[in-house]
């Protein structure tokens, strides 16, 4: 399909998918040239994954800016590969240029999903796809770490059982060769993929079991409106066959309307068993996982499935337990807890993190101390700026900390950096107390993602202070609560 062919990566990115694109390309005898607007010293770590295949030439660079010419025919390329980070695409004078030019455009999440309908000849039917606004993430972990738990790791000829991808992961395209038809395949899906599936697949394309989670007003900067980044979601339901099954969560309900395939709605209170991960959001996504799991793999009993997303200990900067310090002589003032929540890029994740800590015993909205702010995606930031009034303490950074810190008036402290807002709120905690952050917004105006953001947290929380030797308690990375 591609060998051959003079290939154009846009964006390399520093997320794993351009990487991954470029490898597989040069494998299947592409000549490829990357570009991205981010120079060298912005990319190093993911310059040094491909570093071997610049140094033989298999692969050109041109940074710090495109280049219209390597969009186009003329130019010498033959196809772009799109990163799906780039914003409005239809409105990009480079993929317009390319579409002038009469050159295909694709994106990485879409060269995957065209290989996964190839495996084997038949193609992998089983496939779970998720998106949603909030919740996707541990929705998808909890089908994935369900589902290998039940199914096991590999098949008799070597092949995975079940694989995770997309959005939560690195690419996939470099797994096909240990994919078989009997894999499952579970897919975390953003808006900007879904747009691109349903844009460059031919045919159309669904899969056969497909959960939205929820869908409420996020990456604006991406889309230009609400009704776009919510057309995008639903797009991932529209060509689903019968036999297939859309799994929805209440706000989405009614875009079951017209499906073929059958339709099931999250319902919290259909997981009945305890969970280790507190909060009635997270009850909501094991009912969504558990809903999934049912519907890709009728043959297994619920229950066994219910068992295993009951275990499921979350995933790192989702509500992670960092550590606890104790406070007082000896400890004996008692504790202050430490948990990162650097994935919550929606005010609506910040809401769900300060209501999950404030359940837990012992702690009230009174205890929780709140860092929040980040890069700008046009969200409404006024529901955590609210929140100041009922918390312990509310400290604003980035590029939203002077609205948040504005809106909320007199009960926030506007901090800008995450080290300035952690020694911060450390002089005013006392025992019993949680310093949460959890940003609701996106981390790219001051980390390139965020688990940077995180591993700052992580870092900082860890140095702050004197304390005497062996009273941390510090939780492995993994034993976290979303």
């Amino acid at each position: 399909m591609v060998r051959g062919k003079r290939v154009t990566v846009m964006g390399l990115g520093r997320f794993g998918g351009g990487v991954g694109v470029t490898r597989w390309l040069c494998e299947r005898g592409a000549d490829v040239l990357v570009t991205d607007v981010d120079s060298e010293d912005k990319l190093t770590d993911s310059l040094a994954s491909i570093r071997g295949l610049v140094d033989s030439g298999r692969v050109r660079l041109r940074l710090g800016g495109h280049n219209v010419a390597d969009f186009t025919r003329e130019g010498g390329c033959d196809l772009v590969v799109a990163n799906v980070a780039v914003p409005k695409p239809w409105e990009n004078r480079f993929l317009r240029a390319a579409e002038a030019a009469g050159v295909p455009i694709n994106t990485e999440i879409t060269l995957t999903v065209e290989e996964l309908r190839r495996v084997g000849g038949r193609g992998v039917e089983r496939i779970v796809g998720i998106t949603g606004s909030a919740g996707k993430s541990t929705t998808t972990a909890m089908v994935h770490h369900a589902l290998r738990t039940v199914l096991g790791r590999e098949t008799r000829d070597g092949a995975h059982r079940v694989v995770m991808g997309g959005n939560i992961g690195g690419s996939l395209l470099g797994e096909m060769d240990r994919i078989g038809p009997d894999t499952v395949v579970v897919l975390e899906l953003s808006s900007a993929m879904v747009y691109w599936l349903e844009r460059t697949l031919s045919p159309a394309w669904s899969p056969r079991v497909a959960v939205i989670t929820n869908v409420s007003p996020n990456h604006i900067d991406w889309h230009g409106d609400f009704a776009h980044y919510a057309a995008s979601k639903r797009h991932l339901i529209e060509h689903q066959r019968e036999g297939n099954a859309a799994v929805l969560g209440e706000v989405v309900w009614d875009w079951r309307s017209g499906m073929r395939a059958g339709a099931v709605m999250i319902d919290p209170e259909t997981f009945t068993l305890p969970l280790k991960l507190p909060g009635e959001h997270n009850r909501t996504n094991a009912a969504g996982a558990l809903a999934a799991c049912r519907a890709i793999a009728p043959e297994v009993e619920a229950a066994e499935f219910a068992r295993a997303i009951a275990g499921f200990t979350g995933l790192a900067h989702r509500l992670q337990l960092v550590c606890e310090r104790p406070v007082g002589c000896g400890g004996k003032g008692g504790v202050i807890r430490f948990y990162n929540d650097s994935k919550s890029t929606t005010p609506e994740s910040a809401l769900r993190a300060v209501e999950a800590v404030a359940s837990m015993p012992g702690v009230s909205m009174a205890n929780v101390h709140l860092i929040a702010g980040g890069y700008d995606k046009g969200s409404d930031l006024s529901p955590i700026a609210r929140l100041g009034e009922r918390l312990a303490g509310l400290y604003t950074i980035g590029a939203t900390g002077p609205s948040i810190a504005g809106a909320a008036g007199g009960a926030a402290i506007e901090c800008g950096s995450l080290g300035r807002a952690v020694s911060t709120a450390l002089g005013r905690m006392r025992a019993g107390d949680v310093l949460l952050l959890s940003p609701g917004c996106a981390s790219w105006d001051q980390y390139v993602n965020f688990e940077k953001r995180g591993e700052e947290f992580v870092r900082l929380v860890g140095a702050a202070g004197p304390t005497p030797k062996g009273d941390i308690g510090v939780t492995p990375v993994g034993s976290v609560i979303q």
